[in-house]
């Protein structure tokens, strides 16, 4: 069953999802090679529908990725022509020829610079398009190369909501980036290279510019040394520790009313992150519940619901109440 997606309102500056998809049966299909690809498109799709990527997390069946999406507004022809051939960097006689009648109907202001206008603009300033642009893209490159044919992905995807404010997306980015830790895969995202937090330290400007977002600082050297302590907690160095904890030990925790340092809860499987629907402060999530009701005309009984206080989350709350299996 797909997931209703919340919008946010519509006077907003931005939305920020935290969006995830499986490939199909769950199946371990993307390799290096793969994820290599898959990495490059994020950072294409994501330059020609003119969101901004915070950070992502690319694993052997499935991808997450932190994405911030603008208010929808006008967009000059030639940012329209430049975001066009970030697409296409290497174009076929074809894709070239017909690039330079668009800039010639363009020029001249003809009809049909109208209609293609507009069909670009449909794939820019929404989350739908970028996802789709993204996973057709990558299907068609893997299906290709592989021999293969039919569905790559199992589900349209799913996305949460997060509230655009530094507490929550550092705690929503840190669980993205610590997928490869979780999964065993390193001992620290820095290593890994098909995150975002990898990408960054290896000095990419854009990924850089992501992690402003997400978390304060001066300069990329503070922002990194805060986002470390997210990551690890004090003292900022990984240390031996089994990627996750086991469901009933959290269970213990919970029915104990205890509570886990927020760097070892993180390196567990977290469903309100991914099914929460809404993930921010109580008035954040009241606020999107109410317009969500407004536009559809639909009454629920539904209610902010707190994550369970297995950690110090601040003032966190989702849409979606999980019954069981919250945490794995």
């Amino acid at each position: 069953m797909r997931q209703a997606r919340i919008k946010l309102d519509s006077d907003k500056e931005e939305a920020v999802y935290h969006c995830m998809t499986r490939t199909v049966n769950g199946e371990r299909l993307l390799d290096d090679v793969a994820k290599e690809v898959l990495r490059k498109q994020l950072w294409q799709v994501a330059d020609y529908c003119g969101v901004q990527i915070l950070t992502y997390a690319i694993m052997s069946n499935h991808f997450h990725v932190l994405v911030s999406v603008p208010k929808r507004r006008d967009v000059a022809d030639q940012e329209l022509l430049r975001r066009y051939a970030v697409l296409y960097p290497k174009p076929t006689k074809y894709q070239a020829t017909r690039l330079e009648i668009v800039r010639a109907q363009l020029k001249a202001n003809e009809p049909e610079a109208e209609t293609w206008r507009v069909r670009q603009l449909m794939l820019m300033g929404d989350l739908s398009p970028f996802m789709r642009l993204v996973k057709q893209r990558f299907a068609t490159w893997y299906n290709r190369t592989h021999n293969r044919y039919g569905t790559l992905w199992s589900e349209r995807f799913k996305s949460v909501l997060v509230e655009a404010k530094s507490g929550v997306l550092r705690t929503m980015a840190a669980y993205i980036d610590l997928n490869p830790v979780r999964a065993g895969l390193a001992t620290d995202p820095k290593n890994y290279r098909f995150c975002g937090y990898g990408e960054a330290v290896a000095g990419n400007p854009t990924a850089q510019a992501g992690f402003s977002r997400v978390i304060d600082g001066q300069n990329w050297s503070d922002r990194q040394a805060h986002y470390r302590e997210v990551l690890f907690g004090k003292g900022t160095r990984p240390r031996p520790q089994k990627a996750n904890i086991a469901p009933e030990d959290f269970g213990k925790v919970i029915k104990a009313k205890g509570q886990l340092p927020i760097a070892t809860v993180l390196r567990c499987r977290i469903r309100y992150f991914s099914d929460g629907a809404v993930l921010g402060s109580r008035a954040f999530v009241r606020s999107q519940l109410a317009a969500y009701q407004k536009n559809t005309g639909r009454r629920s009984r539904t209610t902010p619901r707190d994550v369970p206080p297995i950690t110090d989350w601040g003032d966190l709350t989702t849409l979606r109440g999980l019954r069981q299996g919250g945490f794995g």
